[in-house]
């Protein structure tokens, strides 16, 4: 992906993440998640996520052009949000990829980097050859629900109990076709 940017004060620039950004996207991951899973996940394990222990799981080096890709949203220099894509998870078929991630740091929640970095992520998805994609929402998230309803993602029926950061929590597949 080349680097995207828009004029304005303070431009916003998508680009693929590098190694150097696995703290600030950690950093990210986390605020989101204590933000966005207040009432949907215990207070006490939301509270004690910590970037520094979720640094090592990012792996922005990959080269397989199946390996999840994850691309960055600056907005003067600093990193505001991400997404992570790749190949669905479920292994269901080739022309399927699948969101893996989205977040926006809170306090630049509703300012549109959500909105650009869905734009990049099925723009990937489409290059890579996949006419559908999928997305997991943990169950109750109703704001992340609305916002891929806007996007042209439906609830396609499939719900799933999943461990996700040693946590038992109920998803919810979105699809959409690209």
């Amino acid at each position: 992906m080349a680097e995207d940017n828009t004029a304005g004060p303070n431009p916003l620039t998508l680009r693929p993440a590098r190694p150097a950004d696995a703290a600030a996207v950690a950093g990210i991951h986390v605020r989101s998640w204590q933000g966005a899973y207040r009432g949907l996940m215990p207070d006490d394990y939301l509270d004690a996520l910590r970037p520094e222990d979720r640094m090592a799981r990012y792996d922005f080096a990959a080269i397989d052009p199946w390996a999840p890709a994850t691309v960055v949203a600056l907005e003067g220099g600093i990193i505001r949000g991400f997404a992570t894509t790749g190949r669905d998870r479920s292994g269901s078929d080739t022309e399927t990829g699948e969101l893996m991630a989205l977040y926006v740091d809170p306090p630049a929640w509703g300012t549109g980097i959500g909105r650009r970095l869905i734009a990049a992520a099925r723009q990937r998805l489409t290059e890579a050859g996949c006419t559908e994609a999928v997305l997991w929402v943990l169950d109750g998230n109703t704001r992340a629900e609305r916002f891929y309803r806007r996007d042209g993602w439906h609830a396609d029926g499939r719900r799933q109990q999943e461990e996700v950061w040693g946590v038992s929590v109920v998803e919810v597949a979105y699809r959409r076709t690209l």
